[in-house]
């Protein structure tokens, strides 16, 4: 399953290919605004890796060029490629009522009013008709997507773990390969499943 989490750190961004010769690097930001990825510290690796960011110029979409802190050539900036940065949970804002962080949502049970399991959050993907929760249910199989609004889920309980869900009639009934995205898509997919890392906010529907 991929998460967001680690301990209690959270996924902000990666680093991609050098730009230049002298040490940029091109950085993939997971946050609401892609050049605020800079403000919040020393960012880290999964490995223990300490960097200090500082922003040279914005690229497109949630793209960015990075200098970091002893990283001084190209050759050490390819070094980095696809390194996953991360900061201390608390070092993000909290979110707002009705906002809620992927990272807080991946891994909550999923349940109906009658506490029937239906299974855990393993994602949250946007394939740009709104946010759905992939759930992967407790007997394996595909996973189903459930639109994430309040008239499908009206109770979020993180403190408990659980998320309250009022699915479509069928929904969780059906089986084959087209209860949960292809491969293709799902890929196509990937910088949803990374979230951003900004709250999103449940739709009233």
């Amino acid at each position: 399953m991929k998460t967001f989490m680690s301990g209690d750190r959270v996924l902000i961004g990666v680093f991609g290919a050098p730009h230049g010769v002298r040490g940029e690097m091109r950085l993939k930001s997971y946050t609401a605004d892609p050049a605020a990825v800079v403000d919040y510290g020393p960012v880290f690796t999964e490995d223990g890796r300490r960097f200090v960011l500082k922003l040279v110029r914005p690229l497109k979409d949630d793209m960015v060029v990075v200098r970091a802190e002893g990283v001084a050539d190209r050759d050490a900036a390819a070094r980095l490629t696809n390194v996953r940065l991360y900061v201390p949970r608390e070092k993000l804002p909290e979110p707002e009522e009705e906002e809620f962080y992927h990272s807080d949502l991946v891994g909550l049970r999923v349940e109906t009013a009658e506490g029937e399991a239906l299974g855990t959050v393993a994602a949250v993907v946007d394939f740009g008709a709104g946010d759905l929760l992939e759930i992967r249910r407790p007997a394996g199989g595909p996973t189903v997507l459930l639109p994430f609004t309040k008239a499908f889920v009206p109770t979020i309980d993180l403190r408990a773990g659980r998320i309250l869900a009022l699915p479509p009639a069928g929904l969780f009934d059906e089986t084959g390969d087209e209860d949960g995205p292809p491969p293709e898509e799902a890929e196509a997919a990937e910088p949803g499943r990374h979230a951003r890392r900004r709250p999103h906010r449940r739709e009233d529907r």
